[in-house]
């Protein structure tokens, strides 16, 4: 195998364990030299990756090193939260990580952003881009995005998995609430009816038609679903929207973006057991459209989304390892999930960003 993953967990965040985990997934792969790294580290990091950095392209006797810090990471081994960690995936012979070349439209492009990075322009250049957004627990690093074994001018990164034909979708983890319907009123960042009913109360009925009318409306679990067709709906081409709250008087809901008349909307709920199955669903539609089975995937999922949504274990995590066991995989918990949703790549919440490789 060409590809392969290591995990390494301390007590602080010392570059010995960058070294670890790539020396760890050089010697499952069966390389002495490596065509790229992707290194996770854990914001314990962030004040001074590089040295962890080098310690990596030594290890892999590469200087293609790619990766963020971030919150928590994980691979197909296990996941690590709240301690210092690296992730790392290596790639041998045929495979490696190309972004010496302009990106095309059709290209898919592994892509990694810290918060302050993402912008409209970058997102809409040429390429099929997804990833993850990293994290900073701390605010003070140097950088938090890196390629090439240092730090990225712009904040952000990306490069085309050459030697892997590839499939990406995500996975929204929510229950739908209600029928698409059109917006027929919104101000500002307020959505004021929908289909010529009250904004307010289609989302009370929707939800009070599962829950019970007495029941109060948990806006911290609530979203608003955008799809540009009914169709996109049911593929789960659609964007997620939080909600930032509700306003009786004017029987209005205000969500986190600015809507336009006519668009299709409707109403959601984040569920454990729905995101078990929606993330089923998208392993199952991704096997179908490669060739052969999978040899390595990789993983981009909200912070709020892994343990801390199931209680204190990745469920998500164990899915894919029954799924696909045995399948290198590396990932992390971020502040936002970038994906391709009907051509367009989007900033994602809630979300987990799923990509599917095969050797060519």
């Amino acid at each position: 195998m060409t590809v392969a993953t290591g995990l390494a967990i301390g007590r602080e965040p010392y570059p010995s364990l960058a070294r670890a985990a790539v020396v760890q997934a050089m010697q499952r792969a069966g390389l002495r030299v490596a065509q790229g790294v992707l290194l996770f580290l854990t914001s314990e990091f962030a004040r001074d990756p590089l040295p962890s950095l080098r310690e990596a392209a030594k290890a892999a006797s590469c200087t293609q090193v790619m990766g963020c810090s971030v919150p928590g990471v994980f691979t197909e081994q296990d996941w690590v939260l709240d301690a210092p960690a690296a992730a790392a995936m290596v790639f041998g012979d045929s495979i490696g990580l190309r972004t010496d070349t302009a990106a095309r439209s059709g290209d898919l492009l592994l892509a990694l952003a810290a918060p302050s990075a993402i912008n409209i322009t970058w997102l809409a250049a040429p390429g099929m881009r997804f990833g993850g957004v990293s994290g900073d627990a701390t605010g003070q690093g140097p950088f938090s995005v890196w390629q090439y074994g240092r730090g990225t001018p712009g904040g952000h990164c990306e490069a085309v998995l050459s030697g892997a034909q590839g499939v990406v979708s995500a996975s929204h983890g929510v229950r739908i609430l209600s029928e698409p319907m059109p917006v027929t009123a919104a101000q500002h960042y307020d959505l004021l009816s929908l289909a010529g009913r009250s904004a307010l109360g289609v989302l009370q009925q929707a939800y009070g038609i599962q829950h019970g009318n007495g029941d109060a409306l948990p806006l911290h679990r609530l979203m608003l679903g955008i799809a540009e067709t009914p169709q996109a709906l049911i593929s789960g081409d659609y964007r997620l929207i939080p909600l930032v709250c509700i306003n009786e008087a004017e029987h209005s809901v205000t969500v986190a973006t600015q809507l336009e008349p006519g668009q299709l909307v409707f109403w959601l709920l984040r569920e454990t057991e729905a995101a078990l199955r929606d993330l089923e669903e998208t392993t199952l539609r991704l096997q179908g459209r490669l060739p052969r089975h999978p040899d390595f995937g990789l993983l981009f999922s909200c912070l709020g989304r892994g343990p801390y949504f199931y209680d204190g274990v990745d469920r998500d995590l164990e899915l894919l390892q029954s799924m696909l066991p045995g399948m290198p995989l590396i990932g992390f918990y971020g502040n936002g999930e970038i994906a391709p949703i009907n051509g367009v790549n989007e900033l994602l919440q809630y979300s987990a960003v799923l990509g599917l490789f095969s050797h060519v």
